[in-house]
């Protein structure tokens, strides 16, 4: 019998609009992917098993740029024969899920990804260099979004998408109508479906995008953010401070227990230190944010973590995006299948029952809960990081 293929010309995640940030989960459509476990391991640099490109791929200047990156590494690119990937499906979920995850494609992006979405409140507009990430987070809500198995996917064609920005600079409603963000001018959001610093070794596209940013005389600013410290390829770019890289952080007891494969917060928080001495803006993702026992101690301790590799940085320009926990019905039933020896609260009777703006039921904090954590926060960091400016709560 044929071995049903897989179709990476397809997006990994559905064709909807994105949350926020992957601690979200506002929009998703969930997938029974419960029988897969994906084992945490150690940061180090993603070196995938297998790598595949379309035939439209090798059209594309960028496209070859990620092939010869591949090759360098010793790893031989397989040039597909149409844009459907086969030997990818084992017996069982948990063999499918091994090789997708050890597989990246280069494709071009499909059509609907260059119609860029907005992505308040992050930015304007949200634009993809890739999709799919070799981290293993616990409260990830891209893994209960996935429309297949997942490979990830890397995008040939960075020339065509980076030009077709310019058609986007100067509208948006998150610059426009907040006058703390009005410096920024148009804000572009290139990390929804992925973390550029899990790929960027392999793809050299966010550099790329950086120069890109730098060299475009408008009031435009490139915005992502990682959980991952591998920057130094970032230092010394032209990026005329129209990039803003943000390092996703959280507590140690999140940080250490529910984010497998990613760099640890010290190591990101010196990435920070290290292109904040280099001149960009730089910004603090804190999400989710969970209320653990004793999490004022925690978070202060976070804080002063923060507070100690920002120091001395001349003209440092922070900035930090608060993002609470929340789930869906789908998505907690996915993320237990995949951990289910997880220590993540994901009780409903103890949350509050919404509807995010697309209709989707979702369990957020109840309101004194976020009243306490909202203040605290804002408190603090206003004691501790005076010149941080605090982006949005959600």
């Amino acid at each position: 019998m044929t071995e049903p293929a897989v179709d990476v010309d397809q997006p990994l995640a559905p064709d909807t609009p994105a949350a926020p940030h992957s601690a979200s989960g506002e929009a998703v459509r969930t997938f029974d992917l419960s029988a897969v476990a994906p084992p945490a391991r150690p940061a180090r640099r993603w070196t995938p098993r297998r790598v595949v490109a379309t035939p439209a791929a090798y059209d594309h200047a960028h496209g070859r740029r990620i092939m010869a990156r591949v090759e360098a590494l010793g790893i031989e690119v397989e040039r597909l024969a149409a844009n459907r990937l086969t030997g990818v499906r084992g017996e069982t979920d948990r063999e499918t899920y091994a090789r997708a995850k050890a597989t990246m494609a280069i494709v071009v992006s499909p059509p609907a990804r260059r119609k860029l979405q907005p992505i308040a409140p992050s930015a304007d507009w949200r634009f993809d260099l890739a999709e799919g990430c070799p981290a293993h987070c616990q409260y990830c809500y891209l893994a209960g979004s996935l429309s297949g198995p997942p490979v990830t996917r890397v995008y040939a064609d960075l020339d065509d998408i980076l030009a077709g920005l310019a058609a986007y600079a100067g509208h948006g409603t998150i610059t426009s109508r907040r006058a703390a963000r009005r410096d920024e001018g148009t804000t572009f959001e290139a990390s929804c479906y992925t973390d550029p610093l899990a790929l960027e070794h392999l793809t050299g596209s966010w550099r790329r995008a950086v120069e890109h940013f730098g060299g475009w005389d408008a009031p435009v600013q490139l915005r992502w953010t990682t959980k991952f410290d591998d920057v130094a390829s970032f230092v010394g770019l032209p990026h005329a401070g129209r990039t803003r890289v943000r390092l996703s952080v959280n507590c140690a007891p999140v940080s250490t227990r529910m984010e497998g494969g990613t760099s640890s917060v010290p190591d990101r928080l010196a990435a920070l230190r290290r292109l904040a001495l280099d001149g960009y803006p730089v910004g603090l993702t804190i999400a989710p944010i969970i209320a653990v026992p004793d999490w004022q101690e925690h978070y202060g301790l976070l804080l002063d973590q923060v507070v100690a590799a920002v120091a001395g940085v001349p003209g440092l320009d922070l900035t930090a995006e608060l993002i609470t926990h929340r789930f869906t019905p789908g998505s907690k039933e996915v993320l237990l299948g995949w951990y289910p020896r997880t220590k993540l609260e994901m009780d409903e009777e103890s949350r509050s029952r919404k509807h995010g703006k697309f209709g989707a039921v979702k369990y957020v904090y109840p309101a004194e809960t976020m009243r306490q954590l909202r203040g605290w926060f804002e408190t603090e960091i206003a004691r501790r990081l005076p010149s941080c400016r605090i982006l949005y709560w959600t």
